[in-house]
């Protein structure tokens, strides 16, 4: 996660690993054997909450939802190129500003246009952020997320 002020300058950068939920081996798993039971992934949501990542329950979903950051992936995403899917969401000035820390983002697969937190039913996967800071109303946020599927 990269975030920019107006002029290009970073204000905050993490590198961080994200942990798939229980919904997410389950999406991926159906979806490599060739089923359409699993609902793909639509976007991106994220929040101020701290609570531990988990692979289910208490951690496995967003906690405290950031209003208005309910958004689709950017044009070409997602991708996948030998055994690695990515995801990215580019936030950009005006979208999701908040006044405190964005500390949580999830990958999810429920409808992207509700402004509201997802469940654990509809998390692909979560992570939480640190040295991201607020988002200013001219702030640019980029997330980017790689799941690599390499069965080894």
């Amino acid at each position: 996660a990269v975030l920019t002020d107006a002029d290009g300058v970073v204000k905050g950068r993490c590198v961080t690993s994200n942990l798939v939920t229980s919904v997410g081996d389950q999406l991926y798993a159906s979806r490599g054997a060739g089923l359409t039971s699993s609902a793909v992934p639509t976007g991106m949501k994220l929040g101020t909450g701290s609570t531990a990542v988990a692979k289910s329950g208490s951690g496995s979903a967003l906690t405290t939802y950031l209003s208005g950051s309910n958004k689709a992936f950017d044009a070409t995403f997602p991708s996948a190129t030998g055994g690695v899917a990515s995801y990215k969401r580019t936030y950009a000035a005006g979208e999701a500003t908040t006044a405190s820390a964005i500390t949580e983002v999830v990958i999810v697969t429920d409808t992207i246009s509700t402004d509201a937190t997802s469940v654990e039913a509809n998390t692909v996967a979560r992570a939480l952020l640190t040295g991201i800071g607020s988002k200013g109303a001219s702030d640019t946020l980029t997330i980017t997320w790689t799941h690599t599927v390499l069965g080894a």
